[in-house]
C-alpha cells in the first residue's frame, strides 16, 4: 500500500518545488486630460453636440509587448452616459506606455446638457470611462476583457463660456 502512494506523493512534492508560471497583468488606463473644445446648438436636423478631446495613457506592466486591437468604452458624466470612446490598434511596448488621443463628438441631451454647461463654465464634473478591450494574441485569438472602469476622476478646465 505504501509503495502505491509514494509515486503520487513524490510527484506532488516535486511539482510544488517547480517555479510557478508568470501571470499576465491587465493593462492600466489613466486619463491624462479631458477637454471640452466646443458646444454647438441644434440646427434643423442636426443635434446639439459637444466636442471633447480625451488623452488616455495606456500602460503595459508585462515583460512582453502587447497589441490591443480595440479599446471601447462609454464616457459617463455625473452618472449620465454621454457617449462612446473607441480607440483601435493600440501597440504597447514591454513594460511601457502609449498615449492615445480621441476626438469625440458627443450628443448633448436634456440629461447631459447640465454637465456639459458646468464644464464649459469651469466647474467640476465627475467623470468615468467604463469599457473593455480586445487583445490581439496572434494565433491564440482575440479575447475581449471587461467591462471595467478604465478611469475616473474630476473634470475641471478653464471656462469656455463667459456666462
Amino acid at each position: 500500500m505504501q509503495k502505491l502512494l509514494l509515486p503520487p506523493l513524490l510527484a506532488l512534492g516535486l511539482g510544488a518545488c517547480a517555479p510557478a508560471p508568470a501571470t499576465i497583468q491587465v493593462p492600466t488606463f489613466a486619463v491624462q486630460s479631458v477637454r471640452l473644445t466646443g458646444l454647438s446648438l441644434p440646427s434643423g436636423p442636426n443635434p446639439a453636440l459637444a466636442s471633447v478631446t480625451l488623452r488616455l495613457r495606456v500602460g503595459n506592466p508585462n515583460p512582453v509587448p502587447v497589441r490591443l486591437a480595440n479599446i471601447s468604452g462609454r464616457l459617463v458624466l455625473d452618472g449620465e452616459d454621454v457617449g462612446t470612446v473607441n480607440l483601435p490598434n493600440v501597440n504597447l511596448p514591454a513594460r511601457g506606455e502609449s498615449e492615445q488621443l480621441a476626438f469625440l463628438s458627443l450628443p448633448v441631451t436634456l440629461q447631459t446638457a447640465g454637465a456639459f454647461l458646468r464644464v464649459a463654465r469651469g466647474q467640476e464634473v465627475a467623470y468615468r470611462v467604463d469599457g473593455r478591450f480586445t487583445a490581439d494574441l496572434g494565433p491564440l485569438g482575440r479575447p475581449t476583457f471587461g467591462p471595467f472602469t478604465l478611469a475616473q476622476g474630476v473634470w475641471q478646465q478653464p471656462a469656455i463660456l463667459p456666462f
